[in-house]
């Protein structure tokens, strides 16, 4: 391995200009043709740019949120503090509802609007400035967890192995380094060779538009496949590694993750592979007992029959199920890696033991 270090290139996905006082996304439905940034201001035009997909990525969404809270509690009119904390938990139960599945993002709303009640005594602009503070905030706590969780990813991985990705969990749906991809920049910038399989990701084509985006631009050696070719390449004995990112984590182990990702687990298992899933405890949800209470987003049907193409795929009439996420068992799981170390099975002792409070002294 080089012991040189070369920062390789990030898209900063979501900025706040505080002189300016406004918000900025890369708008990541125009990728990889078009990098452009889109500025919100309204709250239909923050619900709208979540629901769009705009903005993706659990993380990502969870920082946007809580500065899109902090961008509507300064446009509240002059009122008493009490209908001031009404008007922000409207705009916060607005946001909440764009996407259901990745708790990110009301992890990090109830984060605001708990900010926001602890300082409802305050004169308004110190009431304006510790929801600022708390937004940046979680967007450098992000930050620093991507970075730890690449370190323990890169841990798993050796000179020259082959790791298969499913959706994008890099700096656009993240930041900085990302999650199940931070390991392969983190490797680059060390001058580790790895090889990368992105599977397409079908119907949104995630790893087609970003992950292999991402990675070409960085330097990355990266191979996009269709999702079909998932099971070629590790009967090849082209891939070592599983890596993808996570919207949810249930207490038993069971993960949401983009459309597609259970079968990488089941061929993976089949195969041999280790399958891993790389994401920060904020994804974690120790609430919700297993999978299968795990709300399941479904999407547009024209997704699948016409979003891509020139002229309809399907008849109009044709019945579609489009799912935004499915949920792989624990038990395809080989690890969790978090900021704080990797989780191994049983899942419901190790999860719950990163949430408990170190002993005094």
């Amino acid at each position: 391995m080089n012991d040189a270090v070369k920062l390789v290139t990030h898209a900063q996905n979501i900025r706040y200009d505080k002189e300016q006082e406004a918000l900025y996304i890369i708008d990541q439905s125009l990728l990889p043709t078009k990098e452009a940034e889109l500025r919100l201001q309204t709250v239909d035009e923050m619900v709208e740019a979540i629901r769009s997909l705009r903005v993706r990525g659990a993380p990502a969404i969870g920082i946007c949120a809580a500065y899109c809270l902090y961008i509507l509690a300064r446009s509240i009119g002059e009122t008493d503090p009490a209908a001031f904390q009404a008007q922000l938990r409207a705009y916060s139960a607005q946001l909440n509802a764009s996407r259901p599945t990745a708790v990110n993002l009301a992890w990090a709303l109830g984060e605001m609007e708990r900010t926001a009640a602890a300082h409802a005594g305050d004169a308004r602009p110190a009431l304006l400035q510790a929801l600022y503070e708390k937004a940046a905030a979680i967007h450098e706590d992000d930050i620093a967890k991507c970075a730890a969780i690449s370190e323990y990813g890169l841990s798993l991985l050796q000179e020259g192995d082959g790791v298969l990705t499913h959706c994008n969990a890099g700096p656009l749906a993240t930041s900085r380094y990302g999650t199940a991809q931070g390991p392969f920049f983190l490797a680059a910038e060390r001058g580790m060779r790895l090889r990368v399989y992105a599977d397409e990701t079908r119907p949104l084509l995630q790893g087609a538009r970003l992950t292999s985006y991402e990675l070409h631009r960085a330097g990355v050696d990266v191979t996009l496949i269709c999702d079909n070719m998932a099971s070629m390449v590790m009967k090849n004995g082209w891939v070592q590694a599983c890596f993808v990112g996570c919207d949810r984590v249930a207490a038993n182990g069971d993960t949401a993750n983009k459309i597609g990702t259970s079968g990488v687990a089941i061929l993976a298992k089949h195969y041999g592979i280790p399958f891993y899933v790389l994401g920060p405890t904020t994804t974690i949800d120790l609430d919700c007992p297993d999978g299968s209470h795990i709300p399941i987003e479904l999407r547009d049907p024209e997704e699948i029959k016409t979003l891509w193409y020139e002229k309809p795929m399907a008849l109009p009439g044709v019945t579609c199920y489009n799912p935004s996420f499915d949920v792989t068992d624990h038990r395809l799981i080989t690890g969790i890696v978090t900021e704080k170390g990797i989780c191994r099975a049983p899942y419901t002792e190790s999860l719950a033991k990163l949430f408990q409070s170190p002993p005094p002294g």
